[in-house]
């Protein structure tokens, strides 16, 4: 996990290294998780995550957009997206996270 970004390879190896199953179980476990919250949000179902986050699907309306380049209005469709609102414990250890990171920075200067 030395990248910026987290895959479910990633994953998959820190369930191996922090629970102890066999790689093959825990590349099982992950995406059988990953399908669940994919099943339940496809069933219009929201999928809470204590001390995580909430996802859920959200349909937005039509409606005019405009285009940037040109300023010509532009109609977008209706569609559904998805939506994550992290907890408060998410957003607080990410607020302490970065205070901590700025206060490292600051005794270095």
């Amino acid at each position: 996990m030395s990248s910026n970004t987290v895959t479910r390879a990633d994953l998959t190896e820190a369930v191996y290294r922090e629970i102890g199953l066999s790689r093959a179980e825990s590349a099982s476990l992950v995406e059988s998780l990953i399908e669940h919250i994919i099943s339940a949000l496809l069933r219009g179902e929201t999928v809470k995550l204590a001390g995580f986050g909430t996802f859920n699907l959200r349909d937005k309306r039509e409606r005019i957009g405009r285009n940037p380049k040109t300023g010509k209005e532009v109609p977008i469709t209706s569609r559904r997206v998805l939506v994550f609102k992290p907890s408060v414990v998410l957003k607080d250890r990410v607020d302490s996270s970065l205070k901590v990171k700025a206060q490292s920075k600051a005794q270095k200067a």
